[in-house]
């Protein structure tokens, strides 16, 4: 096998394992936020238990984070050399303060919070945990920022056989950040909000139902855990309302998601007509074209077996109108062959014209693999809607005071919750990647010119091997310890009473 496919195997692999805990740590740093903020508003020791819960989930979830980001820099020395030497420039800029701004602020801050309990004022502590969520953010804005040149570079020249930033400020205004930005934001608070959700909803059932099987007055048993019978009305409250605000924020972060979904979708149209092309398996240039919800027929297009469309609706997904023109994979393929490559507006950035001299002797196959970018694209958005449709329906269940008993039909959906939104950001990033190639960086660097030259295909499957093996054992842990404290339940805490004294010395406890 080419030591290229091998190289794009490993990058996938670790990238999309590492994807998986990118949205739940942005998402869940800033619902623990909110938690404490209503406990320290409220006083109500309810919240300081969720804050707690979740808050334990968010450090595993983080941890395992770090872990697996760091083979991602390994990466681009060992097996990309070539792309790093060409790019290093311009991602110097952005991933350095990713380092500096993002992970100073993520980690200095979250250390505060785990150790800050009962050394810290209430406010100041309070304060550490929104830092730390803002560090998180500020991290997906320069990783992004990067990523989105490589969709679209602007801003830079090619001088010196690289390329080389002129415009920092072109890499924070650029049309496919600041359409992608918001779009992965709000699909990461997806994540979040069907985890909170989707764990409550497990819980509330279980708990309800131990509730109606035990003797009033004794204590009672569910999944291993021990509930006071004092305590049971309080755990019920606090799961159901952990429920409804989860399901809640799945809702309206879906909102917004396919909002910027569909900006960035005409983003893609102009800056990479063939992405959305191959996204709709579109072959031939056409007006006013349907949209394919599925189709299945001939891989090149030429014949189609059973469809189901909506028409008219792939126009105004990329130009805004049901009226307009749409280019066909085909018709690309050619543009490409005759004059390069091409927005389409059929213009080009600095960088794509300086370099497209270099690439009239470089032979390039336009055409991505379109069953991965037509199948990846609707997987990504089947997911998102069947995790709307569960977080819709717990706040049906959960009207008017009811409690959901633990069905076959009620515990599938709760475990399925929190994976819905996680793997429809994975498909959506696997679509974003698969759809660009064959680029590494779009109109300017074929993906096989990136690789290591003096890496072998031996060398490549080792390390790629190696890498899988440790992952899946970082696998096995993380959800181990997700299981376990999961199972545990809601944390008792002491009772609080807070007190609002400004002048409060470090060592006040709460």
């Amino acid at each position: 096998m080419d030591a290229q496919i091998i190289a794009r195997w490993q990058f996938g692999i670790t990238t999309v394992y590492h994807f998986l805990f990118v949205p739940l740590t942005i998402s869940l740093s800033m619902l623990v936020a909110v938690l404490q903020t209503i406990w320290y508003k409220t006083g109500n020791d309810n919240f300081l238990r969720l804050t707690k819960f979740f808050g334990k989930l968010f450090l595993i979830n983080i941890a395992a984070g770090v872990v697996t980001g760091i083979v991602q820099e390994f990466q681009f020395g060992m097996n990309w050399s070539e792309y790093s030497r060409f790019v290093g420039d311009v991602f110097g800029a952005p991933l350095a303060l990713e380092a500096l701004l993002a992970f100073f602020l993520e980690s200095t801050f979250i250390g505060l919070w785990i150790f800050g309990w009962d050394r810290l004022p209430k406010k100041l502590h309070l304060m550490t945990i929104y830092l730390t969520a803002i560090g998180t953010m500020l991290s997906a804005v320069f990783i992004l920022a990067a990523n989105s040149w490589m969709q679209n570079p602007v801003g830079a020249v090619f001088r010196n056989g690289r390329a080389e930033l002129t415009d920092f400020g072109a890499l924070l205004t650029n049309p496919v950040f600041l359409a992608t930005f918001p779009h992965q934001l709000s699909a990461a608070y997806m994540v979040g909000g069907g985890l909170v959700a989707g764990l409550s909803g497990w819980h509330l059932a279980r708990l309800n139902k131990a509730r109606k099987e035990t003797p009033e007055g004794q204590d009672l048993r569910y999944t291993g855990t021990s509930v006071k019978a004092e305590h049971v009305e309080r755990d019920i409250t606090t799961w159901r309302w952990s429920a409804k605000f989860g399901a809640w924020v799945l809702l309206v972060a879906s909102i917004f998601v396919m909002g910027s979904g569909d900006i960035q979708g005409k983003v893609m149209t102009e800056v990479q007509p063939m992405k959305m092309a191959a996204a709709e398996a579109h072959y031939h240039t056409s007006d006013s074209p349907d949209f394919s919800v599925v189709t299945i027929g001939s891989l090149d297009g030429t014949e189609e077996v059973w469809s189901l469309k909506v028409p008219k609706l792939l126009s105004f997904l990329a130009h805004g109108n049901f009226d307009s023109q749409v280019q066909g994979i085909n018709d690309l393929v050619e543009q490409y062959d005759e004059q390069g490559f091409l927005r389409d507006d059929g213009s080009q950035t600095e960088l794509q014209k300086q370099y497209a001299e270099v690439l009239k002797t470089v032979p390039v196959n336009a055409m991505p693999n379109v069953i991965a970018a037509y199948w990846t694209f609707r997987i990504m958005m089947g997911l998102g809607f069947a995790g709307m449709g569960i977080a819709a329906w717990i706040l049906w269940v959960l009207r008017k005071g009811r409690n959901p008993m633990p069905s076959r039909l009620w515990m599938s959906a709760m475990v399925a919750l929190p994976l819905l939104p996680v793997f429809a950001n994975s498909f959506g990033w696997i679509f974003t990647e698969m759809g660009r190639q064959p680029w590494i960086v779009a109109g300017v660097m074929p993906t096989w010119t990136a690789v290591s030259p003096s890496v072998s295909a031996g060398e490549a499957l080792a390390t790629m091997l190696l890498f899988t093996l440790i992952y899946g054992a970082l696998a096995v842990v993380e959800v181990g310890l997700i299981l376990k404290w999961n199972r545990a339940g809601l944390p008792e805490v002491e009772p609080v009473e807070i007190v609002e004294d400004e002048d409060a010395p470090l060592s006040f406890a709460y």
